[in-house]
């Protein structure tokens, strides 16, 4: 989707560097950006469906990234396997969580042992969940999570970490009340935030979505 003009203008006041890293299948795209002091931390947020334009670019996922930017991570964007200049086609969900790891592993070996925040928005948040078993980050956020596993057989655990999961009350493309009583089923469950007025891609309500992120980090330091 199109990057509209206050995202482009936003983004063109942080230090974005853009990125090839290695991936399972060849490079990954990836876009970083680095906070003005000392880091506390680092970020990987995962953008939505491939198959239906989600990119790298999404505003969801640049709005995550930015909170975790103002929160002191570096916080890395990178596109799923042949979306963008990203290598690879689409594997429907079990290459994606492979390129999460890759893209967290190759943030840690760069930023060293710095605490991990994971995030996802709609099948990045599912592919965010399912890699949290692996890389074991401090914090996650999901965005509009869609309770279909996507990958038959496999349904994923609890990420052991601090966990905020956010909603639109008027989500047309994931119902709100269907993932709110599938996260209830988590042992321990996420933090289910409802942003009341808004459908699945925050139009209008990107500020809302940033203000819940940011003290979650805050707090669970």
């Amino acid at each position: 989707p199109p990057v509209d003009r206050e995202q482009r203008m936003a983004e063109s006041r942080q230090r974005l560097e853009q990125l090839s890293i290695p991936g399972p299948e060849g490079p990954l795209e990836a876009l970083l950006a680095r906070p003005n002091a000392k880091p506390r931390g680092q970020c990987v947020v995962c953008h939505p469906h491939p198959l239906h334009g989600g990119a790298m670019t999404n505003k969801v996922v640049y709005t995550l990234a930015a909170a975790a930017l103002a929160s002191g991570f570096v916080s890395l964007r990178f596109n799923f396997r042949g979306v963008g200049a990203s290598a690879g086609t689409h594997d429907y969900g079990r290459g994606e969580v492979q390129d999460v790891i890759a893209a967290v592993r190759w943030l840690g070996q760069r930023e060293g042992d710095l605490p991990l925040f994971l995030a996802g928005f709609s099948f990045g948040s599912q592919m965010a969940l399912r890699a949290a078993a692996t890389v074991h980050p401090r914090w996650l956020v999901t965005v509009g999570t869609p309770s279909s596993g996507y990958i038959p057989g496999a349904e994923p655990g609890p990420p052991g970490c601090p966990w905020l999961a956010i909603h639109g009350r008027d989500d047309e493309v994931v119902d709100c009340a269907t993932t709110q009583a599938w996260l209830a089923g988590f042992t321990p469950p996420p933090r289910f935030e409802i942003v009341d007025g808004t459908g699945h891609f925050f139009h209008r309500h990107l500020g809302e979505l940033r203000a819940l992120v940011e003290p979650f980090l805050a707090q669970a330091a």
